[in-house]
């Protein structure tokens, strides 16, 4: 398991974990590592399955699989208390890690999701169709110069191209086996929230984030995943498109900090 720990120089800082989205990769958030830093440690992690070596994962492999995982890294790293900030599939593995820590003694003081959704939309279903489609006819190399297209708006990749393309090719040349991207995209696109999950999201501070212009999932998936959680907090950003932590980083750092640094009355008067 890879990992890392940005330990924080405030005395008795709570915990941060991030979880990235289908990308899987713990550098996705180090836009807001030192932000974060000033009032937290702040753990990053890499998902299982998801580098060049990695071992073929299980076919009927589910977000809860990536929430224990989640509780071995807690376990390591002697972690009782924390919140839990995931982006889209890591909002999941957020959801499902709730339920398993209602037989455990760790709280999850609060959970951050952005641009999650309630039902797969049929939108988003197209576009991961058409990703998939990429990567089994056209190749890796295609399947990454599209991505940008879904996570970023058009204004911001004509302003970072140079850079882009350099990740773009580092990407490639660090490509995860094939068959784990198709079944990290299968239990992606499969996942539903259960009534078990909601019981336990229902006794948690829960923050909602969605842009509005986000191509590859519409915004008002999370008004509907408000309507599931009435106790949510729900902040709707005008621009960053899907992948906001890079595009808005420091707007919405701000308001990761406004979200967090509520008072344990406050959090729990929201939930």
């Amino acid at each position: 398991m890879q990992y890392q720990v940005f330990p924080s120089q405030k005395l008795h800082a709570e915990y941060v974990v991030l979880s990235s989205g289908l990308g899987g990769h713990g550098q996705f958030w180090n836009p807001q590592i030192e932000t974060l830093q000033q009032h937290f440690h702040v753990v990053i992690y890499d998902q299982e399955g998801c580098h060049k070596n990695s071992n073929i994962i299980d076919e009927n492999y589910t977000m809860t699989h990536l929430a224990q995982q989640v509780m071995d890294l807690l376990a390591i790293l002697n972690i009782h208390e924390f919140h839990f900030i995931g982006h889209a599939l890591g909002g999941f593995i957020g959801a499902e890690l709730a339920v398993l820590l209602e037989k455990s003694e760790k709280t999850m003081l609060s959970l951050t999701v952005v641009n999650g959704w309630a039902d797969l939309d049929a939108h988003t279903q197209k576009c991961f169709n058409t990703r998939i489609s990429l990567l089994q006819y056209a190749g890796v190399d295609a399947y990454v110069r599209a991505q940008a297209l879904f996570l970023y708006p058009p204004a911001w990749i004509s302003a970072n191209i140079s850079t882009l393309y350099l990740q773009e090719n580092q990407q490639i040349e660090k490509f995860p086996p094939l068959l784990n991207v198709f079944t990290r995209l299968k239990a992606l696109m499969a996942y539903e929230l259960k009534a078990e999950t909601i019981s336990s999201l229902n006794k948690i501070p829960l923050y909602l984030i969605a842009t509005e212009d986000d191509f590859l999932v519409p915004y008002q998936q999370s008004y509907q995943l408000k309507r599931v959680f009435p106790h949510a907090e729900l902040d709707v950003l005008p621009h960053g498109a899907h992948a906001v932590t890079v595009t808005q980083a420091e707007l919405f750092n701000a308001l990761l900090l406004e979200k967090l640094l509520k008072k344990p009355a406050e959090n729990l008067a929201a939930s």
